[in-house]
């Protein structure tokens, strides 16, 4: 467990990240529009009983989505930086984040879950092309 949040260098930077929300993230939103647009509703948000809580989950298909920010997540593609101050508390973050986001596809897996990844970058630049593997997924589980 990390140890408590440094305070901000800067007054503005807490308003920010407490702003951000964890849950109903406007990318997933948007994932959650177009996949009922491609008529496949009837997900859960935030299911409980699957390990790690997936964004978006299809129980009975056994379908998992986590919709990743770039920056919380360090998405591979956008090499998003580092804050400039408290760099070893954040670097520290990061990789628990990462490691969490590890754990859990694992035990996904391990159950016999199906688990995608949709990156802000992603569904941001090429929306199609994020969601196609889900889409093909949800089509052939019926």
């Amino acid at each position: 467990m990390p140890a408590r949040t440094p305070p901000p260098t800067y007054p503005s930077t807490s308003a920010v990240m407490k702003a951000n929300p964890a849950a109903n993230t406007r990318p997933e939103r948007r994932v959650r529009h177009l996949l009922r647009e491609a008529n496949f509703p009837g997900y859960r948000l935030h299911w409980k009983k699957a390990p790690g809580r997936p964004d978006i989950a299809y129980p009975s298909r056994r379908i998992a989505i986590f919709v990743h920010g770039c920056y919380w997540h360090r998405c591979p593609r956008c090499y998003t930086s580092l804050p400039k101050s408290h760099v070893e508390f954040w670097s520290r973050k990061f990789n628990e984040n990462q490691e969490r986001d590890r754990r859990n596809t694992a035990a996904l897996f391990d159950l016999g879950w199906k688990v995608f990844v949709v990156w802000e970058c992603e569904l941001r630049d090429t929306p199609a092309t994020a969601l196609r593997p889900i889409l093909e997924c949800l089509a052939e589980a019926g």
